[in-house]
């Protein structure tokens, strides 16, 4: 499926930012070349600037990508719980209660990129098996309505928007 395919309905307009970030991408081919752009991202990172942020309240250069981790996890259990047609509404999260509670003191470049794989992998694992029905299901999260499809284009262009801002503002 290809972004371009995305119905107004599957998505809320606060997510165009991410969506605008990777361009009309296929979504399973995005979810992988995310993956490997990445891999390659977190391993140019001097290990020695990974506690850097730019600003007095920003987070850090290994809060932001903890953040990108956390939020794909997030939003990939939503994906999973709209792809068996489950209805029930899921609770949003807060990404500064969640990195108040993120100690990233002592990761390393590579704890980080381990568990980024790990939890891109379970997203790739999960998009590669569904069914193109499924990809259409919707569900509520945060108040929000959308679907598999569209949770799926915002992982890709969530990390994407987070990146860009880590090479503009963090080098």
């Amino acid at each position: 499926m290809k972004k371009s395919e995305l119905k107004p309905i599957e998505y809320k307009e606060f997510y165009a930012t991410y969506l605008n970030a990777i361009g009309d991408v296929n979504l399973f081919t995005e979810l992988v070349d995310g993956k490997n752009w990445m891999i390659q991202f977190i391993n140019s990172l001097d290990e020695s600037k990974l506690g850097y942020s730019y600003g007095e309240g920003k987070w850090t250069i290994a809060e932001v990508i903890m953040h990108i981790i956390d939020t794909e996890r997030v939003f990939q259990y939503r994906a999973f719980s709209f792809s068996k047609n489950d209805q029930s509404a899921l609770p949003g999260f807060d990404q500064d209660e969640y990195m108040a509670n993120t100690d990233v003191s002592n990761r390393t470049k590579e704890s980080i990129l381990e568990e980024y794989l790990s939890v891109r992998e379970a997203s790739i694992s999960l998009y590669k098996n569904l069914q193109n029905k499924q990809l259409n299901y919707i569900g509520t999260a945060s108040g929000i309505r959308w679907s598999v499809a569209g949770i799926g284009f915002v992982i890709s262009g969530h990390q994407k928007h987070h990146c860009t801002i880590l090479q503009e503002r963090y080098s």
